[in-house]
């Protein structure tokens, strides 16, 4: 127990996005599993062995700041891709993201960083 505490000390672990990489190699093997063609087999598992060898480079990976910031990317998006009510916009001069409610027409849209003004279709 000793070892594999010390050779995970300081690495990165497991989070959201990993276990999505990690699912997905899974499924792509699953389907393989049941896929009478060979090149199309040779194909899904070469892709599903680079999933699940990203999942374990990011599990094992020292460099937990980048992995910390391509976990909360991921959920960022996620958030944004469940969130019905509201539209996501860049503001055109400092690229902050702007969110407005949806269904209100053509918008005049102030950016909160910069104080730019944008007209947008919401």
């Amino acid at each position: 127990m000793g070892f594999f505490r010390r050779f995970m000390q300081g690495r990165y672990g497991t989070d959201k996005l990993n276990m999505v990489i990690l699912c997905a190699g899974l499924v792509i093997s699953l389907v393989n599993m049941f896929l009478p063609f060979r090149y199309v087999s040779l194909i899904l598992t070469l892709v599903s062995y680079i999933f699940l060898g990203i999942a374990m480079f990011r599990c094992l990976s020292r460099n937990t700041y980048q992995r910390y910031r391509e976990n909360r990317r991921y959920l960022l998006w996620l958030q944004r891709f469940k969130d019905k009510e509201h539209r996501y916009f860049d503001c055109p001069r400092c690229r902050q993201q702007v969110r407005v409610p949806k269904g209100k027409g053509k918008i005049n849209i102030s950016c909160p960083k910069c104080g730019n003004k944008f007209m947008k279709k919401t």
